[in-house]
């Protein structure tokens, strides 16, 4: 394949990812964005490896069967609920491929140097015959981005394992605050600056490798101080640093698709990162140098006691109810209990009942996680609303369901100065004639934040598993 019809995939392959990404803020547009970005990811592969340079058959073509296959079995194995912690290790993946490609150009580059030296060079073939045209400016420009590359690809590698294990409940969600800890990461960065300078200068590869060893070192203490409730903030954040990583090698492999492609990741991250953070109250930098997850934080003291009903009390409440409100979080997936929400709901609003449901923007690990959970059970999309269409009316709605939701539905957001979520915008379903919540037990959930909703006199807690709850309403409610 020669080098027009490879740059005309890539940029087929651009424009497939820009309409991906476009489809995937509409639901119904949403399959369709996905098989944009698969056709724009196969065109990209194909060209990559039928285009000028390519070689090592024996051996690159292997890793990518075994590449894909594994792709397609960890994929298929992964629940819902456990996507957050799948994005989280793509991503420690993109932050390793990002340090040995800079390690291996540095290495190509130094045969390109020996063999111009010594008047070989049009014996090179691969990326070290690219190198040996460059310019010593462009050697210098090189090292910039080898140095970019495998530091950002560090951070990204071992802060990804950590949000993985925080996610998957392998490391403590609390945060780990060592002593001077904000000292220790701005003197790993100012040493791995000064290697950085190092290596432009033409200190060797060793400066490189030490990089990688600090630049890792930073990662997993960045997100080790991170406690487990800013987790969905981090794996965006994430999200956008392996997209820089790659954005950056790209400018050292001269390839224009990596560049954009990255330049979309770390883009659409850095996005995603900020809607998060105002969705929650938080200040973006705040939550890096350390979230609230699992701190202990003084707060007001809670009076009165949660009540629990049965599953015939809310079927009468709801028999008698004219309009509800269903607030799904992250206790639904666990269950998985989409499947019966929707049914119910198909009950009720064949009764003539107007069903809604609220969706708070960091609802579950991900924001969209109850939008995909809701699609997947062919809930109707017109009656699923974003927070601010919806908050309104929570006063003249007379039943709110809260399915396993606990921070985006705490009142102590607007009434409690000393919570650790004072000022995030939350659901006001408290403002509902009654408020059912569907919870496993009497815990303070994922955050570790006590709530007074489920202490309010209009609320009454429906324990149990939520896919059973459900299931016993539906035996009440024909």
């Amino acid at each position: 394949m020669n080098i027009g019809l490879v740059t005309a995939a890539y940029l087929a392959a651009a424009v497939l990812f820009i309409l991906a990404l476009g489809g995937l803020s509409n639901q119904e547009k949403a399959k369709r964005a996905i098989w944009y970005g698969i056709i724009g990811m196969a065109l990209a592969v194909l060209a990559t490896i039928f285009g000028p340079g390519s070689g090592a058959w024996w051996l690159s073509i292997p890793m990518i069967a075994i590449g894909g296959v594994a792709g397609a079995w960890v994929a298929g194995r992964v629940q819902m609920t456990q996507m957050p912690e799948l994005v989280a290790g793509f991503h420690s993946l993109v932050g390793l491929a990002a340090v040995f490609i800079g390690l291996n150009a540095d290495v190509e580059a130094s045969r390109a140097v020996a063999a111009l030296a010594a008047g070989t060079a049009e014996e090179l073939t691969g990326f070290a015959g690219t190198l040996a045209h460059k310019t010593p400016v462009e050697f210098a420009i090189m090292r910039v981005e080898i140095f970019l590359g495998i530091f950002i690809g560090a951070v990204t590698f071992t802060g990804s394992i950590v949000a993985y294990g925080k996610l998957a409940g392998r490391i403590d969600a609390k945060p780990l605050t060592l002593p001077m800890r904000h000292q220790i990461n701005l003197g790993a960065g100012a040493l791995a600056l000064l290697l950085g300078i190092l290596y432009f200068y033409g200190a060797g590869i060793w400066t490189m490798l030490l990089v990688a060893i600090i630049a890792g070192g930073i990662g997993w203490h960045l997100i080790m101080a991170i406690g487990g409730a800013d987790m969905p903030v981090v794996i965006s954040m994430l999200n956008s640093y392996s997209g820089w990583a790659a954005a950056a090698i790209g400018f050292t492999l001269g390839n224009d698709l990596l560049i954009v492609t990255g330049a979309l990741v770390g883009s659409s991250g850095a996005i995603l990162s900020y809607i998060m953070c105002r969705a929650m109250n938080r200040n973006f930098v705040s939550v890096i140098l350390g979230g609230f997850g699992g701190a202990a934080v003084a707060s007001a003291a809670i009076e009165g006691e949660m009540i629990a009903i049965d599953a015939d009390g809310v079927a009468a409440a709801l028999d008698e109810a004219d309009s509800v409100i269903i607030v799904p979080g992250y206790g639904m997936a666990v269950a998985q209990a989409q499947q019966s929400i929707s049914e119910l709901t198909k009950r009720l609003r064949a009764k003539g009942k107007e069903v809604r449901f609220a969706i708070h923007p960091v609802a579950g690990r991900l924001p969209g996680h109850m939008n995909v959970l809701l699609a997947e059970a062919k809930v109707p999309y017109d009656i699923v609303l974003e927070m601010d269409e919806i908050n309104a009316d929570f006063p003249s709605t007379d039943v709110a369901i809260v399915i396993g939701s606990n921070d985006i539905v705490n009142p102590a957001a607007q009434e409690d100065p000393g919570s650790p979520i004072a000022g995030m915008p939350v659901l006001e379903v408290w403002k509902a004639k009654q408020v059912f919540v569907m919870k496993r037990g009497q815990g303070t959930g994922y955050s570790g934040i006590e709530n007074p909703l489920f202490f309010k006199e209009n609320t009454r807690m429906f324990y149990g598993d939520a896919k059973a709850s459900v299931d016993a309403l539906l035996t009440r409610i024909t």
